[in-house]
């Protein structure tokens, strides 16, 4: 399996939104648009030039747009926002925790820009504590998709489903490998290759760099289970729980802090029921900076490099 997954050629994840975001409101006539002045960055052109009345244009005022979609929701439209993901959360949590989580209102919250790979724009946009603000909100469902491919599926699939979703995805070109026209699963792990030697769960753009690493492993004898963790909240515990019986250790992969992401939610399923040595490719505990976004991820620790470092070392700790 590991030798069919290669890219296709570079799409961001954001055009892939805009893609869906426009399909899914050519099927759905409730599905409403709304944007905090950032029409390009998001991809919703497309959207617009469609169903022009179906869009809102609420200008630089996150919070607002945050409780006019919740008034939509209540009238029963289902209202998908767009800014990027530092203002979609940190911004808005109070809005988003107030009047949408906590009466579990039907909004679409996405967010573009996410993680370091979002670049130049500096340490004060790259937002890596977004999936743990938003995973912690009950009734939150939490999606970061990997590709050009899955953003939209998933972007198309979640209109169907009710209740508050957080829907993050990110700005560079990022190769696409995930099946065009695919079916998007809410809370399904994608098993990308089976492997007998570590299990490898990643999220968003680093499920490319653990395929990449993987591909240097095999070269050396190692065989990794690779999982794409598209929905970190539902978490697919059943499928975690599988795969690290089989191979006896795990590496976690995200472009995000360790503290609060992917990682931890697979270490509190392995702490209540397979206590499993586990190693975090995920930034530890620091901003980010200015900087091109290949470099800023290796300095960082969520690098194609650090995948395979991280895989010896949990191989390390699984033979003692």
């Amino acid at each position: 399996m590991l030798d069919k997954l290669v890219s296709t050629g570079k799409k961001s994840t954001r055009d892939g939104f805009g893609a869906g975001l426009a399909e899914v409101g050519r099927k759905n006539d409730q599905v409403v648009a709304l944007c905090a002045d950032l029409i390009g960055s998001l991809k919703m052109q497309k959207f617009i030039e469609q169903s022009p009345e179906r869009f809102y244009q609420v200008g630089i005022a996150e919070a607002n747009m945050m409780g006019v979609a919740a008034g939509l929701a209540i009238g029963g439209k289902i209202p998908y926002t767009g800014t990027f993901a530092n203002f979609s959360t940190g911004r808005v949590y109070d809005q988003i925790r107030q009047s949408i989580a906590y009466s579990h209102k039907n909004v679409k919250i996405c967010a573009s820009h996410a993680g370091l790979t979002l670049g130049e724009d500096g340490a004060t946009h790259q937002i890596l504590e977004d999936i743990g603000l938003m995973k912690m909100l009950p009734g939150m469902t939490v999606i970061n998709p990997c590709d050009y491919n899955q953003t939209k599926a998933a972007t198309i699939a979640i209109a169907d489903h009710h209740g508050p979703v957080y829907l993050r995805f990110g700005r560079p070109g990022w190769p696409v490998f995930t099946p065009e026209n695919q079916k998007f699963e809410i809370g399904k792990a994608l098993m990308l290759s089976e492997g007998t030697d570590v299990s490898i769960f990643s999220t968003g753009h680093l499920t490319w760099f653990t395929i990449e690493a993987a591909k240097e492993l095999a070269k050396e004898g190692i065989s990794c289970e690779l999982i794409n963790i598209h929905t970190i909240k539902p978490l697919d515990e059943a499928a975690v729980l599988k795969s690290v019986r089989k191979t006896g250790c795990v590496v976690t992969a995200e472009e995000h802090q360790r503290h609060g992401g992917l990682g931890d939610s697979i270490a509190q399923v392995l702490s209540q029921h397979l206590p499993t040595p586990q190693e975090y490719v995920a930034v530890n505990d620091s901003f980010g900076e200015s900087g091109k976004p290949l470099d800023l991820m290796d300095k960082y620790g969520i690098g194609i490099k650090d995948v395979i470092s991280k895989v010896k070392a949990a191989l390390a700790r699984k033979a003692k």
